[in-house]
């Protein structure tokens, strides 16, 4: 029985990452939890499994389509490295219930923040592209398009302390809750980079395979390892992930946008109420 359930579970799950670029680990730490039986702990170390290998498939999926930055996502991922160690430590450390609400607590403020950007979105996938200023032409348009860039330098020095600052916050949550951080990073990369939602979608999963990667490592001469859920779980999870591509592409912009943030809403609540019932 808990094996049809992991692989039922791992395709729901799978098709969400594949789709949305987050909130795979969202379900999965939950679904462990209170469905399969495990502990908080055991749990977000199946998760980072789980996960980062449907991540894998999912950035591939993505990088044939041109939806991965590959420089961004390398650098986000990297600049946690170290935090996501760290992050992991801190876990052994933590109750159990305090983890479970902290989860909680940071998926409704990342639910937010995307909530509020989907207002300013537009309903077709892509911004239609500006012609270019006629020679010559002083009009407001042509004012507003030969408007002086930023210093190319002081930019790039703003866009690599933005990505350290935000790899290094995700790669600690990672390490700490055990997720791959795919409902912190898209946020990032919407809120912080300003990249396009496809895009933030695609960077993520390769930025997710990177960060749990490191905190699962940091876990391997310590954690418990349930193969009889985790490999059922993992291979469905990836094989959905593919079809989570394709339903992607079909979707506009705002509605995956909004659709990740409810999903994130209602398991932050469920979370959150089952764990304070239980106290």
């Amino acid at each position: 029985m808990s094996l049809l359930a992991a692989a039922g579970l791992g395709l729901l799950i799978g098709a969400v990452l594949g789709a949305l670029g987050g909130g795979g680990a969202i379900l999965t730490v939950p679904a462990l939890v209170y469905l399969l039986g495990q502990t908080p702990q055991d749990a977000t170390t199946s998760s980072l499994i789980i996960v980062g290998l449907t991540a894998v498939v999912g950035a591939i999926g993505h990088a044939r389509s041109g939806q991965v930055r590959w420089r961004t996502g390398t650098a986000f991922g990297v600049a946690g490295i170290a935090a996501a160690v760290a992050g992991t430590a801190a876990n052994r450390h933590v109750d159990p219930q305090v983890l479970l609400l902290g989860f909680a607590a940071l998926m409704t403020v990342a639910a937010i923040g995307m909530l509020a950007r989907s207002r300013h979105e537009p309903d077709h996938q892509d911004p239609p592209p500006q012609p270019p200023a006629p020679a010559g032409h002083r009009g407001a348009g042509t004012a507003q398009l030969t408007r002086p860039a930023p210093a190319p330098a002081r930019a790039r020095t703003m866009t690599a302390v933005k990505i350290v600052v935000a790899g290094v916050a995700v790669g600690f949550l990672t390490g700490f809750l055990g997720v791959g951080g795919g409902f912190i990073i898209v946020p990032a990369l919407v809120l912080v980079l300003g990249l396009p939602m496809p895009i933030a979608v695609g960077t993520s999963l390769l930025i997710i395979a990177i960060n749990s990667g490191a905190s699962l490592a940091a876990r391997s001469g310590t954690a418990h390892f349930d193969w009889q859920i985790i490999i059922p779980f993992t291979l469905a999870a990836m094989a959905a992930s593919l079809a989570g591509k394709k339903i992607a592409d079909r979707l506009p912009q705002t509605v995956t946008t909004r659709a990740f943030a409810v999903l994130i809403l209602a398991v932050a609540a469920y979370t959150a109420g089952h764990t304070l019932l239980a106290t």
